[in-house]
């Protein structure tokens, strides 16, 4: 059985407005909705889990009944931290469950289906499946020491996006440790795991697998953003025609 964890926590302050940014309408319909939708585009078995924080459940369950949103999905309550968020959620799944869970970002309303599949398919082969883009723009890294920075190759940088998929095992074994700032995504939580078994039981070090994503698969965190995801929801409207 196949999980997805959505996170639909945040407080939209670089969205400039008094509702939280994954309850904003996006091509008519609330974001979080949206990425629900096409999670369920990807597979009708699939198991959904919607966090939220415990503050916006009554105004999710109101946003439901005014837009008729009828999706099959449980919902755990949002952590502290993205990290505690996450291990709520995978308490919703069974120990002893087996199978690919994958994590998403609920204001990345716009994953291809066909990057959802490719991210559970390989997960399944592999244990893990990380969707990157190339870096297009040219970068400078700037350090306290060289405050001007120094051009570093492109080519050799990636983009992160979700869904982010494991195993669901090795998933839940990752989320047993304490947490610390520098989990910044799933895959540092796993590899963190990783680098811990290697040290302790010298094993052989296990790599996160990279599959490419898709560049509409932003995520929505600034106005500017939401007038990139119109056009993008306009146009899957085309493409349903």
């Amino acid at each position: 059985m196949d999980y997805a964890i959505i996170l639909g926590g945040g407080k939209g302050l670089r969205m400039g407005t008094d509702i939280p940014k994954q309850f904003l309408p996006v091509g008519g319909i609330p974001i979080l909705m949206r990425t629900i939708r096409r999670f369920r585009e990807y597979s009708d078995a699939l198991k959904i889990i919607l966090v939220l924080p415990e503050s916006q459940q009554d105004y999710w369950r109101k946003l439901c009944e005014e837009y008729d949103f009828r999706e099959d999905y449980q919902i755990a309550n949002g952590g502290e931290t993205r990290f505690h968020s996450i291990s709520n959620g995978l308490a919703l799944i069974p120990d002893d469950a087996e199978g690919v869970v994958a994590v998403h970002d609920g204001v990345r309303p716009f994953p291809s289906v066909e990057v959802i599949r490719r991210c559970y398919d390989t997960a399944r082969r592999t244990g893990s499946a990380v969707p990157v883009t190339p870096v297009i723009e040219t970068l400078r890294h700037v350090t306290p020491a060289q405050p001007e920075g120094v051009t570093v190759p492109r080519g050799d940088y990636r983009l992160v996006q979700t869904p982010q998929a494991f195993d669901i095992q090795l998933h839940k074994r990752a989320y047993r440790q304490p947490y610390n700032d520098g989990f910044t995504d799933d895959a540092s939580v796993v590899e963190a795991y990783f680098n811990f078994q290697h040290s302790t039981f010298n094993i052989e070090l296990s790599r996160i697998t990279l599959v490419e994503g898709n560049r509409e698969n932003i995520k929505i965190t600034t106005p500017f953003d939401l007038k990139i995801a119109e056009v993008l929801a306009e146009h899957d409207k085309e493409d349903d025609k």
